[in-house]
Parts: structure tokens; sequence; C-alpha cells
């Protein structure tokens, strides 16, 4: 697969930092998830899309020198970009570039798995996971973010032309492959591979111009509208009045945005 279709928003500089900022706000939101999941020193984890692997990297440390975490992702940018994060930490993370389809387990080696935000973009989730539950050790545990419900996605007050592009985005995501309400399907496939779901929880995150998780759809925005020109969701006038009205909502702080809801599902193999 070439970089260009690796990921909807690409794998260059700019994605890269988005994606950083990204992780800060859900950070601790992943962090509660290994909690919960009894994720400790001496395991051997997978990082399942782990893209540049801002989260492989956290999961190297929980895990330590005696244990070991596998980051997968389809993304050769990202992959080597996490290559460099491992030598330079001196941490044990085993960065490979492949499909999911593609990629090679050994049966019981794993004691856990996270993914977030991979899902939603495949076509066969459940074939997947059953892929990895063959590679988990009795007890391992699966602990997966996904959207929930994408249409939450609102501000306060409404602006016409935002809530056309951030509809239009949601339509693009809807034409293509995967669901990307996929977190709301996952105790039933989780079941179906026979996994055990031992938790589930809602994520949301709610902002405003003056807190760190408004840079989050921002950063979105000015990534995903234009993008959305050359597929003809959207026009480039559309474009211009869609972030007219989002910079107008930053300049009042009493302004609100509900980002897309989340769903945690943490699931046992038995």
């Amino acid at each position: 697969m070439s970089e260009e279709n690796a990921y909807i928003l690409g794998t260059d500089k700019e994605e890269l930092h988005r994606l950083g900022l990204q992780h800060q706000v859900w950070a601790s939101e992943a962090q509660k998830g290994w909690e919960l999941a009894g994720f400790r020193s001496g395991q051997t984890l997978l990082d399942l899309g782990s893209g540049p692997g801002f989260c492989s990297k956290e999961l190297a440390f929980v895990v330590g020198n005696q244990g070991k975490v596998i980051a997968i992702d389809r993304s050769e940018h990202f992959i080597q970009f996490l290559k460099g994060i491992n030598r330079h930490y001196g941490l044990t993370i085993e960065a490979i570039q492949s499909d999911f389809n593609d990629m090679s387990l050994r049966p019981n080696s794993l004691d856990g798995m996270y993914c977030r935000w991979a899902m939603a973009w495949i076509p066969n989730v459940e074939d997947v996971l059953a892929k990895v539950k063959s590679a988990l050790k009795p007890g391992g545990k699966m602990v997966l973010h996904e959207y929930y419900d994408w249409s939450t996605h609102q501000t306060e007050p409404q602006k016409e032309g935002l809530d056309k592009a951030i509809a239009k985005c949601l339509k693009s995501f809807k034409e293509q492959e995967g669901e990307i309400d996929v977190g709301r399907k996952l105790p039933l496939i989780l079941k179906n591979i026979g996994m055990k779901v031992n938790n589930v929880r809602l994520m949301s995150k709610l902002a405003h111009p003056n807190n760190l998780v408004w840079q989050w759809p921002k950063s979105f925005y000015y990534s995903y509208f234009p993008r959305l020109v050359a597929s003809g969701y959207l026009s480039e006038n559309d474009v211009k009045q869609a972030l007219k009205d989002f910079n107008d909502l930053e300049q009042d702080h009493n302004s609100t945005l509900f980002c897309p809801i989340l769903i945690e599902v943490i699931a046992e193999n038995i």
C-alpha cells in the first residue's frame, strides 16, 4: 500500500504533529484502559494500528525491559519514525510494517492488545480480531477504543457552514470501507469470536477555545476539509465558510464543541 493511501489524513509531518496532539488529548483514557486491563511489567503487548507509536512508547515503559511491545502499522513512514523512538529511548519495541491481513502473530504469544481508531477503516473487523485472539494467551486482554457515534460531533452555537462541512465528513466516512461507528458493534463481534467482554465505557470530550481539547478538532478541520474538495463533497467556498465559522466560534470563549463520542471495550480471552 502506498503512503498516500495508508491513512485517511496522510502520513506527512503535518499529520505526525496532528496525531501527537490527538494523543495528548486522549492519553489519559488510553492509560485508564490499560490499567483496567491489568497491563503490567514483563508482558508482551500488541499495539495494533500503532501509527507513529505514541502509545507504543508508553506501553513499552509499562512492560519494562523484561517485556515487549509489538507495534504493527501499514505505514512505512510511521514505522520508521517509531524505530527511531525505540532506538532513542532504548525501549523493547518490535515495529513491523504490515497490513492487518498479512500480519503474522505466534499463537499464545501475547498478554494483551491495544487498538485505537483502526477498526473503523477496515471491512473485516471480525477476521482481524479473531487473528489477534489466536495469538492471545488464556486470560489475555484486548482494549479497543473506537467511535460509538460520530454524529454527536456538534457545536454550540451552531454554525451553518461548519455544520455542513462536519456532515460531509461523516458522509465521506460512511462511503468508505469499514464502519466509522464500529465501536457500538464491538461487544457482539468480540462475543462472536469467543472473547468475554469485561468492561465497556463511553468516553466523551467537550472542547472550548481555552482548553487543549479544542485543538484536536481544529487540527482535523484544517487537514480534512480541504481534502473533501478534491473528492467532491465540498466546494472551495464551503471550506472557506466552514473555517470562518470555526474561527468565529474560537473568538467567543463561551463556545463549546462536543467531540464524536467513543467507546472503550475490554475483552478477555477465555
